[in-house]
């Protein structure tokens, strides 16, 4: 496994790889790799012939100074479960070879409307930094299929909306949540969580469980489920940000006729911010 941090060098190899008629696979990380991620790395694998996972913790993305310099960096531990999994590459670039006139200067990516929703709305810039890097690693990577998690779902609907919209030559897979044994969405910043914390942790997804359940016995007030599912969450020890009940394709309020919901939320524990989903079909609403 190689690993390279310069985009020329990077450029090179694909060339050569491009040269050998090899597909390529990508699956962009911010590191602190999980078995949540290398289930992506596993699933690459038998997409492409190559396997390239980035590792850059991207500065665009982080709506607040303390996380961006809390986030935790462990390459040398990434890379060797990296190469364990089989990955071909790993491309691990300093910010200045990805924004070399600054982080302020470089041209951002932007996708209207979806961007401003739950997410968008707490974390104002998240979502124009996450696409603005991911088309970057797309234009530098031109991988033919990137892996994503299904725990950042809106991240994951944004990326298929740039993708469309800007007409890139890339299939975008999305793979469900991996989860510990009490339901826990594994995530980089779980690491932030006290032992009381984490033993408070899995009533997010248990909350979701719930909610889920009310929906399809009474699905005629998802608004108001949504509101007391946040008064659980409240009652449970966390801080909710939001629980929405949403549709799959936009994220808009269900509308009659929608049959694909999906239910997102996030909220804090301590210094850890948790977010999760869960999918369901229901009837449409009358």
């Amino acid at each position: 496994m190689d690993i390279l941090h310069h985009v020329a060098e990077l450029r090179s190899r694909r060339r050569t790889w491009q040269s050998q008629g090899h597909s390529v696979a990508l699956v962009p990380t911010m590191g602190h790799l999980h078995p949540g991620h290398l289930a992506l790395v596993h699933h690459a694998r038998t997409l492409a012939d190559r396997v390239v996972v980035s590792i850059f913790v991207n500065p665009l993305q982080f709506d607040r100074a303390d996380d961006l310099a809390a986030y935790p960096r462990t390459l040398a531990q990434d890379c060797r479960l990296l190469a364990e999994a089989n990955v071909d590459l790993v491309f691990a670039p300093a910010e200045d070879a990805l924004y070399p006139a600054g982080r302020d200067q470089v041209t951002r990516v932007e996708v209207p409307g979806l961007s401003d929703l739950l997410e968008g709305a707490h974390r104002p810039g998240h979502f124009s930094g996450v696409t603005t890097v991911v088309c970057k690693l797309f234009n530098l990577i031109q991988p033919d299929v990137a892996v994503f998690g299904e725990k950042d779902f809106q991240q994951l609907l944004l990326i298929r909306r740039m993708v469309a919209d800007l007409d890139l030559p890339v299939s975008i897979q999305g793979l469900p949540t991996v989860r510990e044994a009490d339901g826990l969405a594994l995530s980089s910043r779980n690491v932030y969580l006290t032992p009381q914390e984490r033993a408070l942790a899995p009533a997010l997804y248990q909350t979701l469980c719930e909610l889920a359940e009310g929906l399809q016995a009474d699905g005629g007030d998802p608004d108001g489920l949504a509101r007391h599912a946040e008064k659980t969450l409240e009652k449970r020890g966390l801080r909710p940000d939001y629980v929405a009940v949403r549709r799959r394709q936009d994220l808009l309020p269900p509308q009659p006729g929608d049959t694909q919901w999906v239910i997102l939320a996030a909220a804090w524990l301590g210094r850890a911010r948790l977010i999760d989903n869960l999918c369901l079909d229901l009837p449409s609403l009358e």
